[in-house]
């Protein structure tokens, strides 16, 4: 991972956000922000790896983080990947597609929450959960004219 004061003001954020909460096996949840930051190669992918549901789990807003002083970039891919649930899933990750940096961490995400070893029992939901993760990544690894379309077609 990258430690600049930014990175670093997102690690504190990150932490503080999802202090009190768990995973649905029971461990911190910010172990899973953590993991997701320590696979980005850039300050803006890390920041946003650290932030991507923050304003979607906590009480802090967008405009929290901008008064923070978050990059746009930054905040333009959170927006993207901070989903309403009034939109279709489809229409949500369609959206992310458009984005790079967005896309880069969402892809991470599906990845990780698309890990059963994480997961105490694999039940019905978690099955369904699964599928439609791994139909998203398949989405996003396949948007035309990006660097993954490109080496998904090599494969």
């Amino acid at each position: 991972m990258l430690y600049t004061a930014l990175t670093k003001k997102a690690l504190k954020l990150c932490f503080d956000a999802h202090r009190d909460q768990l995973d649905k096996s029971g461990l911190p949840y910010v172990f899973h922000p953590f993991h997701l930051a320590e696979q980005m190669d850039s300050e803006n992918a890390v920041v946003l790896a650290l932030l991507h549901d923050v304003v979607e789990d906590t009480p802090y807003t967008h405009e929290d983080l901008h008064r923070m002083g978050f990059p746009q970039p930054v905040l333009e891919a959170l927006r993207l990947l901070t989903h309403d649930d009034a939109e279709p899933y489809e229409d949500y990750v369609a959206r992310i597609a458009s984005n790079p940096l967005a896309r880069q961490v969402k892809l991470a995400d599906l990845r990780h929450n698309s890990d059963t070893t994480r997961l105490d029992t694999m039940d019905e939901w978690a099955v369904a959960r699964q599928a439609k993760y791994l139909q998203a990544i398949q989405l996003l690894e396949n948007v035309p004219g990006t660097d993954t379309e490109s080496r998904q077609s090599k494969r």
